[in-house]
């Protein structure tokens, strides 16, 4: 890929202070990648950073002047921008669903992931670099309790795709990857407001979820093919998982 002026290539990686998107941030280090790691807890962006040789960056996605200092932080140029903060909140049936949740929902994965590529797209196009979407196999297909996440993660997968088509012909890459049953430390914890059991109750049975380096290794692998190369998108799911709604469990 085309390297910066300081012959340093440039990686964004937004919610990078845990899970899918700390494993991707190492995965773009050990590519050679200087990585900007954004989120809002600046303490675990910080050991992170120092971890990497990366930049820690407080950034809420949801708070365009913090966007606006991530974009001025990296500068002229960002060869890989990774999309991937995000989060479910809750998995009520839309009889009984929080209209909280589900402006929270958007607000993060929709909305936070506009605000960034808008602040940086300029530099992806200067650099003929890539952005990547970190969706969901919930923009597959509804499921009960899921309409508030299929939903924003349906509309962000929209947005990749209009994103891609509005800038053919334009050097930038626009690859979208798509996790099933990931396990990690916060993601169904904070869906179900902390809620061990209920969290732990999702991986129950499971023969080997996929884990955040798994994904990150997805991150890795697109961002480091050829310029020309665009992944449209890449849906990846452990074996035991066939659907949405069928996960063979022992």
């Amino acid at each position: 890929m085309t390297t910066s002026t300081d012959d340093r290539k440039i990686a964004v990686v937004t919610g990078a202070s845990s899970g899918i998107g700390a494993a991707s941030a190492r995965a773009l280090a050990g590519e050679g990648f200087t990585v900007f790691c954004a989120a809002r807890r600046i303490d675990r962006l910080t050991e992170l950073a120092d971890e990497i040789g990366g930049v820690a960056i407080a950034c809420d996605v949801t708070d365009q002047a913090q966007v606006d200092a991530l974009a001025e932080a990296v500068g002229p140029r960002c060869d890989v921008l990774l999309n991937n903060a995000g989060g479910a909140f809750g998995q009520d049936p839309i009889e009984t669903a929080d209209v909280a949740d589900w402006e929270q929902m958007y607000q993060i994965n929709v909305a936070g992931s506009l605000r960034v590529t808008q602040a940086l797209l300029g530099a992806i196009e200067q650099a003929h670099g890539a952005v990547i979407f970190i969706t969901s196999t919930a923009a597959e297909t509804a499921y009960e309790g899921g309409a508030g996440y299929c939903g924003a993660k349906s509309a962000e997968r929209s947005m990749a795709g209009s994103l891609r088509l509005e800038l053919a012909g334009r050097p930038v890459r626009v690859c979208e990857i798509s996790p099933g049953m990931v396990r990690t430390d916060e993601f169904s914890l904070v869906r179900f407001e902390g809620d061990q059991a209920k969290a732990d109750a999702v991986y129950a049975g499971v023969d080997q979820p996929l884990v955040a380096e798994d994904i990150a290794e997805c991150v890795r692998w697109i961002a480091t093919l050829s310029e020309y190369v665009n992944i449209d998108r890449l849906v990846i799911r452990p074996r035991a998982q066939a659907s949405n709604w069928k996960v063979a469990r022992s």
